[in-house]
């Protein structure tokens, strides 16, 4: 078989939950898997944290559904809430919670007929300017639900947009701006995503939702003290399929873009953009070869990537690659890309088998 899999840690992953509860212990913790829990597998990500975590956070009804089906019981919250009215008799058979963050998503909620009361989230706007209602709108938006009798408990919540910058008044102003908007209300308070669960304690509250850091990669723009306890849960790995020597003068790949400055051995490794590695990786992106550093040279293709193996003599057909992973962070992978981390595990693409260890 095709040797390229995507191997997933899941002693790395509840490792990486308890740096979480560490952080914030007297913090319930909402586990984000939306994406297919950022490329891991969602089924099996929330199977392996359902013991250790209060609820776990989607994007959509589907993916919340497939969690219901796969026996996630649970609490889920629809991080975006619902996108059409329609989507809220199966929000509550399946005892979802949705964030309520617009004027038509409560007004489609509050008309709606519902026979069971929900936990609502309740979003604030303070800065990211994306979901939320705009701060002078949130008190109406808050009395009209605590009068309804669909509600059965409401969380407060933001979202920060500059958190992974540990540094600055980005965080601290929005911070700010949220206890003004709800200091006065009996109600837990969800703030911190994973670079506010890392870098700013004073942001956890009564609700946690660590997304990136439980699979081992941080989000923060500095290495701190914290970050580096986080162990990567995804390794995308492959072997040689074919080792061949290259002239001197001569090209590798679409367009000719790498030209041999000397006779050079080159691998062939049976993986490339349909599997999620980057198109755009330059010339030099580092890739580990029988644990040895090496790198792109050529165009990425749509299954294959060429490597260097000059420096690797013993390197035959079968060899083992790591893209990225438990020794080569895809952090650093994405910097030469020129993309974010974010990018490169959730691009995985479903032909890449998923080995759980």
């Amino acid at each position: 078989m095709r040797p390229t899999e995507a191997i997933i840690d899941l002693a790395a992953l509840r490792s990486n939950l308890e740096v979480a509860r560490r952080l914030a212990p007297t913090s319930r913790i909402l586990a984000v898997v939306k994406a297919n829990a950022y490329g891991h597998g969602a089924e099996r990500v929330s199977a392996a944290l359902t013991e250790y975590v209060d609820a776990f956070g989607v994007a959509t009804i589907t993916e919340a559904l497939a969690l219901r089906v796969s026996g996630i019981e649970r609490p889920i919250l629809l991080l975006e809430g619902f996108f059409e009215a329609a989507e809220i008799p199966d929000i509550v058979q399946h005892r979802l919670d949705i964030v309520i963050g617009n004027e038509e998503q409560l007004h489609a909620f509050l008309a709606a007929d519902l026979h069971r009361p929900l936990r609502v989230w309740l979003k604030v706007d303070t800065g990211m300017h994306r979901l939320g209602f705009c701060p002078e709108k949130f008190d109406v938006a808050y009395s009209r639900l605590k009068a309804s009798d669909a509600v059965a408990d409401i969380i407060v919540m933001s979202h920060f947009a500059e958190a992974d910058r540990t540094e600055g008044l980005g965080t601290p102003t929005q911070l700010a701006l949220f206890e003004s908007k709800t200091a006065h209300l009996n109600a837990p308070a969800s703030l911190a995503n994973s670079a506010a669960v890392l870098a700013w304690p004073s942001t956890h509250r009564d609700w946690i939702r660590p997304g990136l850091m439980l699979y081992g990669l941080s989000p923060l723009d500095r290495l701190t003290s914290e970050a580096d306890t986080l162990r990567p849960v995804m390794t995308l790995r492959s072997s040689l399929s074919l080792v061949r020597t290259v002239e001197a003068g001569e090209a590798i790949g679409y367009g000719g873009r790498s030209v041999c400055a000397e006779r050079t051995r080159v691998g062939v490794v049976p993986l490339g953009y349909a599997d999620g590695y980057p198109r755009e990786a330059p010339d030099g992106t580092p890739v580990l070869v029988a644990g040895r550093p090496s790198r792109v040279l050529g165009q990425v293709s749509m299954d294959m990537i060429t490597v260097d193996l000059e420096n690797i003599p013993e390197a035959q057909v079968g060899t083992p690659v790591e893209l990225w992973g438990a020794e080569l962070s895809a952090t650093d992978v994405a910097e030469i890309v020129g993309t974010i981390n974010y990018t490169l595990i959730t691009g995985v693409s479903a032909r890449v088998p998923r080995r759980y260890v």
